[in-house]
């Protein structure tokens, strides 16, 4: 399994960048991060720094969106930085949320998200295009390798996820969920006449290491994390409101939101934010990874053993370095396959 740390570019971008190297130097293989250019950090500025001071790690956001940004120079940032620091990039996208809703805008439709997969993917790997009624292609672009990962929920989008998607972005942690989801995404592909051992799986949710067994504690990790509850209920409202609650996707998706009566962008991925009391313990326990290093090990493992082939970690917390530090001793060891000096 690889390992992720998600993070939000908030200013000093020399933050980001510090824990980017952290992450790095504890084993994590990528480095993902916000995308809402009006509420945080231009994040492909603070990729060039993260790139230019590490060595393995590939870092991408999760996630962009197709609305904001021109497609075409979406792809020559990817293709530019892959020229810089030799093909360590990688694509999160969907349909949007907090980008487009700051702006009152909406998200895409799944016809413009597919169309823009295409369009990023052929030109960040050097490869032409058609596009607006023109063959297009970067003539100084040479080798360039991108991955698209798609980042879903609702029936139709995971549909396409498994139909056009190099990756499935899963933003939430809770093991049958991501169970009939993955299902899904490798459904659609083999319909698509894709290999559906093909489309990688990524699991994200919050994480964050404590003492599950100090009542105060366990209040405290969940607390810091029911912003993620209230993030995931902004999709979830989508899809109740497109499909109803009718059992087009799991009960234990959509029941949670009955509670909920708004959000505001402005406190957006924030811990103790005023918008996410509607969140129950059990969800944040369910869609979280808390506790102790073992707790995480065993979580991890029940989502290795479905087909997640990465975890990433968000860091929205007050608790980011030890996190780090503990994973990189003794959760990432426990679920790398070990090679032994001597047989």
């Amino acid at each position: 399994m690889d390992f992720g740390a998600v993070l939000q570019t908030n200013p000093p971008a020399s933050r980001t960048v510090h824990l980017a190297k952290l992450a790095e130097q504890y084993g994590f293989s990528h480095v993902w991060t916000f995308d809402s250019h009006l509420l945080w950090q231009e994040p492909y500025v603070i990729y060039s720094k993260i790139l230019a001071e590490t060595h393995r790690v590939i870092v991408g956001p999760m996630v962009t969106n197709p609305a904001t940004r021109d497609w075409t120079v979406t792809a020559s940032t990817y293709a530019t930085l892959n020229e810089l620091y030799g093909n360590r990039t990688i694509c999160g996208i969907g349909r949007g949320d907090s980008a487009v809703r700051v702006t009152n805008g909406a998200p895409t439709t799944l016809k413009t998200l597919r169309d823009s997969i295409h369009v990023i993917r052929e030109l960040a790997n050097s490869r032409s295009v058609e596009y607006n009624g023109a063959t297009l292609q970067f003539p100084w672009s040479r080798g360039s390798t991108l991955d698209v990962w798609v980042a879903a929920y609702g029936p139709l989008a995971l549909k396409l996820t498994g139909e056009v998607g190099d990756g499935f972005i899963l933003q939430l942690a809770d093991v049958d969920i991501a169970k009939w989801m993955i299902k899904t995404v490798r459904d659609a592909a083999d319909a698509a006449g894709r290999d559906p051992d093909q489309v990688k799986f990524c699991v994200a949710a919050p994480m964050y290491i404590g003492d599950p067994d100090d009542p105060g504690a366990r209040a405290h990790m969940r607390d810091q994390c029911r912003w993620f509850g209230g993030m995931v209920g902004n999709h979830v409202a989508d899809i109740v409101e497109k499909y109803g609650a009718d059992g087009s996707v799991p009960a234990a998706l959509t029941d949670y939101i009955e509670g909920r009566k708004g959000y505001d962008y402005n406190e957006h991925g924030r811990a103790g934010n005023t918008h996410a009391d509607f969140v129950p313990d059990e969800i944040v326990d369910r869609f979280c990874v808390l506790g102790s290093a073992d707790d995480h090990i065993a979580k991890l493992e029940e989502l290795k053993s479905i087909g997640v082939d990465q975890f990433a970690g968000y860091l929205q917390h007050d608790n980011k370095e030890e996190t780090l530090r503990v994973y990189g001793e003794t959760v990432i060891p426990a679920l790398t396959d070990t090679i032994a000096a001597k047989a």
